[in-house]
């Protein structure tokens, strides 16, 4: 009989939903090696927790993180909390012998980022961090093909996500606009994904040099609810201090001999999540948007003159073709955003099963907490950082 593990999750926000669907649905579209009981969700507010719970199909609602890691009938705790609780969270869940999935960023800074995984090391815990876009079947894709030398020596990794949510300077304050809470803005929260993504696909940082912005340094306070400004009166709103950055521009060099060039920012109009991403070798070129995440473009300089141009592949054909298209639907059928946080958590399932190491590990984690840190050292220091 397989055996049952039974998750904790603390957090319940956009990222607790985007969990409890895919702990959900994994075990109804991948061959697990356990079943999976949605055993208890936790957050500070006990009315919407407990509303949380119905609403996402846990059985347990709890108020206290501490609770659910210290229950000996918890196997795993997934972290889906402000990035302020992310390393105390994991620290003790891991001492409890639990075995930890968190999401990105791994932590607020290098020196939480190093504790957190020597903790999962020692503990001998299974550790990933939820990079939920190496799962994205074209990325994977990608990275095959790379792998196997379609695209020959790598010249150049460009990478940009853009989104708009902060266009309005009206916008209310969050918590992810407060550096005691969220350790940087869009730095942290989505540059940090197309590190990942380069260290993924191409190789580690050499050393980076870049340049960060913040176009609105104060915004509206927002009421009790945390749905807009305290005072529907501009006159009267109190205003509070935005500390982190709005857009960060970096580029680099890697391991391999290329170079990167990465920009994310929350002042694109018209951007809601669009990530693109170009990489460009001596054989042809790679291009991708997770606007478009079903379609991977290739351009190969081999084909004949007459026949040369970028290509689409269209990431979704079964039989052993495309990443994770077997469990999915017939040719063509299209997967979306939280069809990633599905193969991740089947990913991760096994992996607590087999007992091995999973990528994106705290150990990523970590290595890509150096990077940001990389880029904010040679922002203040106005010159290129080595890794």
């Amino acid at each position: 009989m397989a055996k049952t593990l039974r998750v904790g999750m603390v957090g319940y926000g956009f990222m607790g939903k985007a969990h409890s669907n895919a702990w959900r649905q994994a075990p109804h579209f991948f061959p697990l090696k356990a079943k999976i009981e949605l055993h208890t969700i936790c957050g500070r507010n006990q009315a919407a927790v407990q509303a949380a719970r119905a609403q996402m199909g846990w059985q347990f609602a709890a108020t206290d993180w501490h609770e659910v890691v210290e229950s000996p009938l918890i196997d795993i705790i997934d972290i889906n909390t402000p990035n302020v609780s992310h390393a105390e969270i994991a620290i003790a869940a891991a001492k409890a012998g639990k075995h930890v999935l968190c999401e990105k960023p791994l932590a607020l800074n290098v020196k939480q980022a190093e504790a957190m995984f020597t903790t999962v090391q020692k503990a001998k815990v299974v550790h990933m961090v939820c990079h939920n876009y190496r799962r994205v079947p074209a990325i994977v894709q990608a990275k095959k093909m790379i792998a196997e030398g379609a695209l020959g020596a790598i010249y150049h990794y460009h990478a940009r996500y853009a989104q708009d949510w902060l266009v309005d300077p009206e916008a209310p304050l969050k918590w992810k606009l407060q550096k005691d809470i969220s350790g940087s803005g869009v730095h942290g929260d989505i540059n940090v994904h197309i590190i990942d993504l380069a260290r993924y696909l191409v190789g580690e940082f050499k050393e980076v040099c870049g340049l960060m912005h913040t176009f609105v340094t104060e915004r509206p306070i927002p009421d009790a609810s945390g749905n807009g400004p305290a005072s529907p009166t501009k006159a009267v709103q109190k205003l509070g201090k935005v500390n982190v950055d709005d857009a960060v521009l970096a580029i680099g060099r890697l391991d391999c001999g290329a170079l990167a060039n990465l920009e994310a920012t929350r002042y694109a109009p018209g951007r809601k999540n669009q990530m693109t991403l170009e990489i460009n070798g001596a054989k042809g070129s790679i291009c991708f948007n997770l606007e478009d995440m079903n379609r991977l473009r290739f351009y190969d300089t081999a084909s004949p003159p007459d026949r040369q141009g970028f290509r689409d592949i269209l990431v979704l054909q079964p039989g052993g073709v495309h990443p994770y298209a077997n469990q999915w639907w017939r040719a063509g059928h299209l997967l979306g955003y939280e069809h990633t946080f599905v193969h991740a958590i089947a990913d991760f399932v096994n992996a607590c099963i087999e007992g091995k190491p999973i990528q994106p590990t705290f150990e990523d984690g970590l290595k890509n907490q150096r990077v940001l840190q990389a880029v904010e050292d040679s922002i203040k220091a106005r010159k290129w950082i080595k890794m």
